[in-house]
């Protein structure tokens, strides 16, 4: 028999063209979800068969065993008694130890008057009529506002839209006043709640910080009782609105049946910057005017009404890094005029403490699947000197809802890449940023506003709100819905307007 020749197929090429393609007709998503759904409910498949079996022996258990049981526990008193002793013992221990669950009443988002609306157009021609930018700087200002992702009906203090513009003290506060009671206003006509009935107060803005505090205008303005345990926090940037809510839990745990009251907001008035350092008009382009107001209880009375529980909050500080420390700064420039720089590392710096802030938060909240996965990667390349990219967890496992803050396009679309979001999840962040600008602290409860006013948020829907700010910090907070959220019956600043959203938001907008 003559011998196959060795540049000859053992199959032949036609028969070759025939076989499928396993790895493309073999879909790894499915086996992927495979894998999480047998991981995620491993427990339970395994406990099955032992249920079942005891469940046939004890169906086998007849009226005189179980009388031979009792008369085997009367004579073993003693340990009845020890055993039953300790479970209590346990039980009260559990209960006395175990955190107070957090509830989120009601929300508000203050939405200003048509007024106070700024076009990118108006923009440009307020900033050339001051007279104060170089025509160079002008046109830097032109070309951050039309790769911003700001739409035209954001909204500015009266102070700035003046012409000339009047920033003073004075307008300052009676911005403060406006978002703050306009949205704590809507708040207590939301909830039924009676001014006097809050115990803690907390009130956050970063960049403004009068005498007496805002937090005693709003004790002032509400005739809050004496005895309010009242914080006022600045300094803090962006995400001051995550600490606020992390500060409150805290305080809820030692103060039982009480009511909450956190108002995050920014002033513009003052800190427009009316110079020509480039590196402080990125922030005259991306801020504006808002506030919201959030009302949270510990009283279990209080869950039925209530839209969400919290249930974790993650805080990251990378202050002690002078890059980090030092990435955005309230300063003055060379002639003297004040205004925050925001430094060429700060997407870097964001990049790194969002990855402290997720290592931190991913053991909480995902699937043991993903965290099997993370940790099998993290092994193989560490110990095993593997070559293989890190495992990048599926957030979506986890979350059905992100609120991202915005802060600006860039910092959005270096986290849905980052975090492997879809459009759909990034909508509400890219919606607000083009509706409503940075609102700094208060942009999360606008997408959560957003996502509310869309139908969106089911009984039992996980939502993961993310800020970043100055420090520098990146915060997280974990909440879940308690009832399905019928927009028909919501009150928010999307309400009447939501069904132009979403709307595309080109790279570039000429103005």
């Amino acid at each position: 028999m003559a011998e196959a020749k060795a540049d000859v197929p053992l199959i032949p090429t036609s028969s070759l063209r025939n076989l499928p393609d396993f790895k493309k007709s073999i879909k790894l998503k499915y086996v992927k979800l495979g894998y999480h759904y047998l991981i995620t409910h491993g427990m339970y498949l395994f406990l099955s068969p032992l249920v079942v079996v005891m469940a046939v022996q004890l169906s086998t258990f007849s009226l005189k065993d179980l009388y031979d049981l009792w008369e085997h526990l009367q004579y073993n008193l003693l340990s009845v008694i020890i055993c039953s002793a300790l479970l209590v013992f346990l039980s009260t221990v559990y209960f006395l130890t175990r955190p107070c669950p957090v509830y989120l009443v009601n929300f508000s988002c203050y939405k200003p008057e048509e007024s106070r609306k700024c076009t990118k157009k108006i923009f440009m021609d307020q900033s050339q009529m001051t007279g104060t930018f170089m025509e160079e700087n002008l046109q830097f200002q032109r070309k951050i506002l039309e790769r911003s992702g700001l739409g035209d009906s954001t909204y500015l203090p009266e102070a700035l839209l003046n012409i000339p513009p009047n920033p003073s003290m004075k307008e300052a506060r009676k911005e403060a006043e406006t978002v703050m009671f306009g949205a704590i206003d809507e708040l207590f006509a939301k909830t039924a709640v009676k001014p006097k009935d809050i115990g803690i107060l907390i009130v956050n803005c970063s960049l403004f910080n009068p005498t007496p505090s805002l937090s005693a205008m709003v004790v002032n303005r509400y005739k809050l009782r004496g005895n309010i345990v009242s914080y006022n926090l600045g300094g803090m940037g962006c995400s001051a609105g995550l600490l606020s809510i992390s500060l409150a839990k805290e305080l809820l745990q030692v103060h039982p049946n009480s009511y909450a009251l956190v108002i995050s907001m920014e002033n513009i008035t003052l800190n427009w910057y009316f110079g020509n350092d480039r590196s402080k008009l990125v922030s005259n382009c991306l801020f504006r005017m808002g506030g919201a107001a959030i009302l949270l209880s510990n009283k279990h009375s209080d869950r039925r009404r209530s839209k969400y529980q919290l249930l974790h909050t993650v805080r990251t500080h990378k202050g002690a890094d002078d890059k980090c420390l030092g990435c955005v700064t309230q300063e003055e420039d060379s002639t003297g005029k004040v205004g925050v720089t925001l430094s060429k590392d700060l997407m870097a710096v964001a990049g790194d403490a969002l990855k402290t802030n997720i290592t931190t938060l991913g053991p909480l909240v995902l699937p043991m699947s993903e965290q099997l996965l993370f940790f099998a990667t993290l092994v193989g390349k560490k110990l095993f000197k593997m070559k293989v990219k890190p495992y990048i967890p599926n957030f979506k496992l986890a979350f059905e809802h992100f609120c991202i803050h915005a802060g600006g396009r860039a910092v959005l679309d270096e986290l849905e890449k980052n975090l492997q979001l879809s459009d759909w999840h990034m909508e509400p962040s890219r919606m607000t940023l083009y509706r409503f600008g940075n609102t700094s602290s208060s942009s999360l409860w606008y997408e959560l506003a957003y996502t509310e006013a869309k139908g969106r948020i089911k009984k039992g829907d996980r939502t993961w709100q993310i800020a970043f700010g100055s420090g520098f910090k990146c915060n997280s907070a974990v909440w879940k819905a308690l009832r399905t959220i019928n927009p028909a019956k919501e009150k928010n600043p999307w309400m009447d307007e939501i069904h132009k959203f979403p709307v595309d938001v080109p790279k570039v907008s000429t103005i």
